[in-house]
C-alpha cells in the first residue's frame, strides 16, 4: 500500500507491557522525518506506520525502537528477543505470522509447535528483581552483623546496580526526546535519596520498582495468552484424503476444493462444506455455543469445532489465513488501532500531566526552604518521593487493559467488537434497530402458498425459480427450494438483475418475466381487486406475497414465510430489562411486519425500501443512541448509518469486516450480550481511572505533608498500575449471558471462570 511516496511498512515488536510501552515506540518513530499515520498495539506487538523512505529508511526505523529498549523484527520475520519484556510466541496472530514469500520451502510435515512463553525468572525482569533482592538482602545483613558504615556502602552499591539498567533506559529515553518517563522519574528520585543520605530507601525503591515491572509484565502477558488461544482452536495437521488413502500434511498448506477427513474427537482443521457423513459438531470453541450442531451433507462446518460422532469428509472452502478462527484473531489484534474516546482523552492529558508534576515537586522542592527557611533536606526528599507519584502509568494503561480483555472474552462468546470505539458506544446505547429477514427471524422461508392468477403453478413457479436462479435473498432462495421440491424445472433466464427493495427481473424467451412484491405489480398496475384481496388475506396471516409477471400481467401469486427465531423474544425482553427500547425495520409489507412484531412483542416500521431504512434510523437516533442490527449485506447502508452496526452471521465475511461488530452464533440474545459485555467494559474503565487518580491524589496529599516516603512513592505508583491491570483482567472472567433478577439493567457480574 502507498500514499504519495510513502508506503505502509509493519514490525513485530517485542516487550510492550503496557500503554506507556506504545507510547515510548510511538514517539521513538514519530519525530523521524516520512513517518506518518503510526500505529502500535500492544497485545498484537505490532508497529504499522507509513513511511517515506527517501527521507528515512526502514533500518532508521528499528534503530530507534531498538534505542528505546524493545525488539523488533520485520513482519514475518523470526521475532528479536528485547533486553527486558515478554515475547509472544510465535503464531499468535495470523496477521505476524510467517509468510509463503519467508518460507519458500515449506514441508508436509506438521509445523513445529508455538515456543512456550519463558517463566517470570528466565525473563530480564524477572533475573533483575532477583539480583535486586538478593542485593537488598545481603545489605540489610551488614547492617546487622558489619559497621554501619559497611552498611552505609552495601545499600549503596544495592542501588547503584539496581538502578544501572533503569538508568540506562532513561537515558536512551531522552536521546529520542522523550525525557518525561517513569525511568528517568525513578533515576532522578533514587539519585537523589542518594545525595540526601536515604540509602536504604533508594534500594528498596529500586527493588520495588523491579516487582511491579515484572507484574505488569506477567500480567499483560495473561492477556496475550487469552489471545494466544484462540490461534491454538485451529489444529496444526489435517488428514487430506489422496486417492484412496489419507496423508496428514500442514493445515496452512490445504488449498481450496481439497477433501479432509474429520473423524470423531478430531478438531476440525479447517473452514468448509460436509460432503458426506452425518454427526454432531461442537462449534462452543468458535461461537460459545454449547448445543452440538447438526452437520450433514450441504452445511458449513468452522475450523477450530469439535466433531463428536462420526467421520465426516469436508471440502475446503477457505484457506488457513482466512478461516473463522484466523479472522477472529486477526479482528481482534486490529481492533486495538480503534481507541476508544476516553482512551485517546487519557492520552493528551497524560503528555500534560507528566510535566506538570515535575513542576509541582520543583515547587514542592525550592519554595518551602527558599521562602520559609525550612528544612532543605526534608522538602528535597517530598520532593523526591512525589516525583515517583506523579508517573502516569496507571492512568495510562487503565483504558486499553480493561478493553483487550474485553475484546478477549467478547471473541471467546462470539461476539466481535472492532476496538474501544465501539465498545464505548455500545455500552451508552439507548435503541436497539433489527431487520426482519435473517435477523429477528431464521431467514430461512418457505413456500406455504401458491395461488393461480393467469397462470398454472408449475409454470410460474418455473419462471419464478429461473429468475431466482443464483439468487442470495432468503425468499429466492427459498422459491428455488421449492422448485426443486416440486420437480420444477426453472426457466432459462438471461440478464437478471436485482431491483432492490422490489424484486427481481429477467428475461425469458424474450420476454421480461418480474418477481416482486406488491408494490411493485401495484405500480406496474398489473393488480386487480380480486388479487387485492388475496395479497391481503394472506399477509394478514403474516406471510409474505411476492408477485409472478409475465410482461407486467400477474401469473401467480407465491407466499412465504419466516419463523421468527425461538430466542427472538426472549431478547426483545432482555433489552427491554436493560432499559433499551427495541424496533423492528424491515421492507415487508405492513400486514407481516404487525403479525411478527405482535409475536414478539417489538415496535415497527414496514414497508421500507435501503433509503427509507436509513432516513428511519435517522429519526431513532435525533436524541438517541442507536445500534441497528442486520444481515451484513442488505443492511449495509443503513448499519453504516447507526451509532454501532452489529451483523449477524456464522463467521461470514460481511459480518467480520463490514459492521462495527459482529454476532457469530445467530442467537438474537447475544445483542443484550454484548451490550451487557459493553457497559461491564465502561465500568471496569471507570473503576481503573477511579483507582489511578484516586491512589495518587492521597498519596500526593500524605507526601506533601510528610507522611508518607519514597518506598511508599513507589508503591503508589507501581502498585497503582498493577492494580489497574488486575482489575482489568477480571474481564476475561465476565460471562455476558450470565443475569439475574437483581442484577437486570445493570452492567453483569464478574465471576470466575469455571
Amino acid at each position: 500500500m502507498s500514499v504519495g511516496m510513502r508506503t505502509e511498512h509493519e514490525w513485530r515488536v517485542t516487550g510492550m507491557d503496557c500503554g506507556a510501552c506504545a507510547a515510548k515506540v510511538r514517539g521513538a518513530v514519530e519525530r523521524l522525518p516520512g513517518v506518518a499515520d503510526v500505529d502500535v498495539a500492544v497485545m498484537a506487538e505490532r508497529l504499522r506506520l507509513m513511511l517515506d523512505a527517501t527521507q528515512t529508511s526502514p533500518e532508521s526505523i528499528e534503530m530507534a525502537v531498538r534505542g528505546v529498549g524493545f525488539g523488533i523484527a520485520a513482519k514475518g520475520a523470526q521475532p528479536e528477543t528485547p533486553k527486558t519484556g515478554f515475547v509472544l510466541p510465535d503464531g499468535a496472530f495470523p496477521a505476524v505470522a510467517i509468510t509463503p514469500a519467508a518460507d519458500p520451502a515449506p514441508q508436509d510435515d506438521a509445523p513445529s509447535g508455538d515456543a512456550p512463553a519463558p517463566s517470570w525468572h528466565q525473563t530480564a525482569r524477572g533475573r533483575l528483581v532477583i539480583g535486586t533482592g538478593i542485593l537488598l538482602a545481603a545489605a540489610w545483613a551488614a547492617r546487622l552483623v558489619l559497621t554501619a558504615d559497611v552498611a552505609h556502602w552495601a545499600f549503596v552499591l544495592a542501588t547503584l546496580i539496581g538502578l544501572f539498567p533503569v538508568a540506562r533506559r532513561a537515558v536512551a529515553m531522552a536521546r529520542a526526546r522523550m525525557p518525561f518517563t517513569i525511568e528517568m522519574l525513578m533515576s532522578i528520585a533514587v539519585t537523589g535519596a542518594l545525595v540526601i543520605g536515604e540509602p536504604e530507601e533508594a534500594a528498596l525503591v529500586v527493588f520495588l520498582f523491579a516487582v511491579g515491572e515484572l507484574l505488569e509484565s506477567v500480567s499483560t502477558g495473561k492477556a496475550r495468552d487469552s489471545i494466544h488461544a484462540l490461534s491454538k482452536l485451529v489444529p496444526k495437521t489435517a488428514r487430506l484424503e489422496e486417492g484412496r488413502g489419507t496423508r496428514e500434511i500442514a493445515v496452512d498448506r490445504l488449498g481450496l476444493g481439497q477433501v479432509v477427513q474429520v473423524r470423531p474427537g478430531d478438531r476440525v482443521p479447517c473452514d468448509g462444506e460436509v460432503i458426506e457423513g452425518t454427526s454432531g459438531v461442537d462449534e462452543s470453541p468458535v461461537t460459545g455455543e454449547s448445543v452440538p450442531s447438526l452437520k450433514e451433507p450441504g452445511s458449513q462446518i468452522f475450523a477450530g469445532s469439535i466433531n463428536t460422532e462420526a467421520v465426516l469428509r469436508v471440502r475446503v472452502t477457505k484457506t488457513a489465513e482466512d478461516n473463522t478462527i484466523a479472522r477472529i484473531v486477526r479482528l481482534v489484534a486490529e481492533a486495538e488501532s480503534a481507541r476508544a474516546p476516553t482512551e485517546r482523552f487519557i492520552d493528551r492529558f497524560s503528555r500534560v500531566y507528566m510535566p506538570a508534576v515535575v513542576g509541582a515537586a520543583l515547587m514542592v522542592a525550592l519554595i518551602p526552604p527558599l521562602a520559609f527557611g525550612l528544612s532543605w533536606s526534608d522538602w528535597s526528599y517530598r520532593a523526591l518521593a512525589l516525583l515517583l507519584i506523579g508517573c502516569p502509568c496507571a492512568l495510562v494503561i487503565s483504558v486499553p487493559a480493561s478493553i483487550a480483555s474485553a475484546l478477549s472474552t467478547g471473541a471467546r462468546n462470539g461476539l466481535l467488537m472492532k476496538g474501544g470505539r465501539v465498545i464505548e458506544a455500545a455500552a451508552r446505547i439507548t435503541h436497539v434497530a433489527f431487520d426482519k429477514t435473517g435477523t429477528l427471524t431464521h431467514g430461512r422461508p418457505r413456500v406455504t402458498d401458491m395461488v393461480e392468477l393467469a397462470g398454472r403453478k408449475a409454470e410460474f413457479l418455473g419462471l419464478a425459480a429461473g429468475v431466482e436462479s443464483g439468487a442470495s435473498h432468503p425468499l429466492g432462495q427459498a422459491i428455488c427450494a421449492e422448485a426443486v421440491r416440486q420437480g420444477v424445472i426453472p426457466a432459462v433466464a438471461t440478464a437478471a438483475r436485482a431491483l432492490p427493495g422490489q424484486g427481481a427481473e429477467a428475461s425469458i424467451a424474450g420476454v421480461t418475466v418480474r418477481v416482486g412484491s406488491p408494490r411493485l405489480a401495484e405500480d406496474l398496475g398489473a393488480l386487480t381487486e380480486e388479487s387485492r384481496n388475496r395479497i391481503a388475506a394472506l399477509e394478514s396471516e403474516g406471510k409474505t406475497v411476492v408477485i409472478v409477471l409475465c410482461e407486467n400481467v400477474a401469473q401467480g401469486l407465491i407466499a412465504l414465510r419466516d419463523e421468527p427465531r425461538a430466542d427472538a423474544a426472549e431478547a426483545i425482553a432482555q433489552l427491554k430489562d436493560l432499559g433499551l427500547t427495541s424496533v423492528m425495520l424491515t421492507g415487508d409489507n405492513p400486514r407481516t411486519a404487525a403479525a411478527v412484531a405482535g409475536r414478539l412483542g417489538i415496535d415497527h416500521r414496514a414497508g421500507l425500501m435501503p433509503e427509507d431504512k436509513v432516513a428511519a434510523l435517522g429519526d431513532l437516533a435525533s436524541g438517541a443512541r442507536v445500534m441497528m442490527i442486520g444481515d451484513g449485506i442488505n443492511d449495509a447502508p443503513v448499519l453504516a448509518a447507526a451509532h454501532v452496526g452489529v451483523a449477524m452471521g456464522s463467521g461470514t465475511d460481511v459480518a467480520l469486516e463490514t459492521a462495527d461488530a459482529a454476532i457469530l452464533r445467530d442467537r438474537v440474545t447475544d445483542a443484550a450480550e454484548m451490550i451487557r459485555l459493553a457497559r461491564a467494559t465502561m465500568t471496569n474503565i471507570r473503576q481503573n481511572i477511579a483507582i489511578a487518580l484516586g491512589l495518587k491524589a492521597v498519596f500526593l496529599a500524605t507526601t506533601v505533608l510528610g507522611i508518607t516516603g519514597l518506598w511508599i512513592a513507589i508503591f503508589a505508583d507501581t502498585g497503582a498500575t498493577v492494580l489497574v491491570t488486575l482489575n482489568a483482567l477480571r474481564l476475561l472472567t465476565f460471562r455476558p449471558s450470565k443475569v439475574s433478577g437483581g442484577d437486570a439493567g445493570q452492567a453483569g457480574e464478574l465471576s470466575r471462570l469455571a
